[in-house]
């Protein structure tokens, strides 16, 4: 944010620590939507996780899902975690418009962040929310069927490939998309000074290790929303401080 405290300086005739102006008061906000949204999506996404994941695996046998879906219990706490999703996007579809207004902001007039990487994090961005609310649909699809149908269900085969087309769209897809996204965001970021150099190795590494994972375990996911907590916490300090030293 060394660009954004020189404007301040600037604007106060060489005292950061006079009026703030309107493009700073403008960044702050922006700042502080990213981190509050990011922090939602964070919660949202956790809390529909937790339930979904009630939901059985691929690996267990079929007298496990005819039970499961029988008995009702819990295809319902996989019903509210589906309806939990929807939200959970919404939130990261607004983190990602606030980021990208800030990292605009951020780079000032004399210097617009590189077009191809803001292409990349919109695309990534947008993929990843299309990817967990396809995936999460074929995962909540039977349990949604039990919930407000009163036909029967289908055969644990057929609900067993609705969870597989589900865990593909979720961990091969969208868990890259996911980390793509936090590689543009953070190579942004950092053009423009709003992370500290140790946020964008651990952002890098996070990034790598859901870009080569092979693993269908529910926690792999828990990795983005983590990372978006972190991001969100250094923004709110920034928010807090914004006269305070440059991340560099």
């Amino acid at each position: 944010m060394a660009r954004i405290w020189a404007t301040q300086a600037a604007a106060t005739g060489g005292s950061a620590g006079g009026r703030t102006p309107p493009e700073a008061r403008r960044i702050s906000g922006l700042l502080r939507m990213s981190a509050v949204s990011g922090i939602g999506f964070a919660v949202l996404f956790g809390a529909a996780l937790v339930l979904l994941r009630a939901a059985p695996g691929l690996g267990v046998p079929d007298s496990t899902y005819t039970a499961f879906y029988r008995d009702g219990g819990g295809g319902v706490l996989v019903t509210v975690g589906l309806y939990l999703v929807p939200f959970a996007g919404i939130a990261f579809l607004w983190q990602l418009a606030a980021t990208r207004a800030l990292l605009s902001a951020s780079a000032g007039a004399r210097q617009s962040p590189s077009e191809i990487p803001r292409l990349l994090q919109l695309a990534s961005g947008v993929l990843f929310v299309a990817m967990l609310f396809a995936g999460s649909a074929a995962v909540g699809a039977v349990a949604l069927l039990g919930s407000f149908s009163v036909d029967p269900l289908p055969s644990p085969e057929v609900a067993r490939a609705l969870a597989a087309t589900g865990y593909g769209l979720l961990f091969v897809f969208g868990v890259r998309a996911a980390g793509m996204y936090m590689i543009t965001t953070t190579t942004l970021g950092r053009a423009v000074g709003l992370f500290p150099r140790w946020v964008a190795v651990v952002g890098y590494l996070a990034a790598a290790f859901l870009l080569v994972s092979t693993t269908f375990h529910p926690a792999i996911l828990l990795v983005f929303p983590i990372w978006t907590v972190l991001v969100s916490g250094v923004l709110l300090v920034r928010a807090g401080s914004p006269n305070g030293p440059s991340p560099h």
